[in-house]
């Protein structure tokens, strides 16, 4: 595995909890876990490090970072302004092929939601976003959907499963919008679509904080 695969593999565990907030990240235990030497492992905690995955504090080593009700609710906020941007760019500019891939990844994700394969819905839809932001024909916004897409795959790890079939079915009505080069439309449906995640989040964290306190 290269730095970037041993980066990717560390980050997607931390999203999935597989690495509580906290804990320790060792480059042994990390290097044997994945087989491959240390080396790797040293430059991709330094990476998440950098992206604000982890921490490392003198003497003690690296631990997994943790988002705070404040970092998410900026994510989220960032988001809610960026992305309908690109969507009303890439009602423009897409490519027949972005399109395409636009489409193929919505199908992935509604066959995913009928199977119940659920563990595949946070990539399928960080690339369909990813996606989006390409169609857009800005490389800078692009690139910054990539680098919040981590984050936000971060906020939503847990998201309530009686909204992914919802959620792939809006996928499919901006990918409607996108392919009539509707920009208007694109933008408002994802718009919309982010406030519906949005407020999906803030009521399961809601319960889940009920249920902390025994309410």
């Amino acid at each position: 595995m290269t730095k970037q695969q041993v980066c990717r593999a560390i980050r997607d565990d931390i999203i999935n909890g597989v690495f509580a907030p906290g804990q320790r990240l060792t480059e042994d235990t990390i290097a044997e876990g994945y087989g491959v030497s240390r080396v790797p492992v040293r430059e991709a905690l330094r990476t998440l490090e950098a992206e604000g995955f982890a921490y490392s504090r003198p003497y003690a080593g690296t631990f997994v970072a943790e988002l705070t009700e404040d970092e998410a609710a900026d994510l989220l906020e960032i988001r809610a302004r960026l992305e309908p941007l690109c969507a009303s760019r890439a009602a423009h500019r897409r490519t027949p092929e972005q399109l395409g891939r636009l489409k193929e990844l919505t199908a992935l994700g509604q066959d995913a939601v009928r199977t119940g394969r659920l563990d595949e819905l946070t990539r399928l839809n960080s690339r369909f976003h990813e996606v989006l932001a390409e169609a857009s024909g800005s490389p800078l916004l692009a690139q910054l959907i990539t680098q919040l897409g981590w984050k936000i795959a971060w906020v939503y790890a847990v998201e309530l499963p009686r909204r992914a079939g919802d959620s792939w079915e809006e996928h499919e009505r901006i990918c409607a919008a996108v392919e009539a080069e509707d920009a208007e439309l694109a933008q408002r449906l994802v718009t919309e679509h982010i406030g519906r995640a949005t407020v999906a989040y803030r009521l399961r964290d809601r319960r889940a904080a009920a249920a902390g306190s025994g309410s």
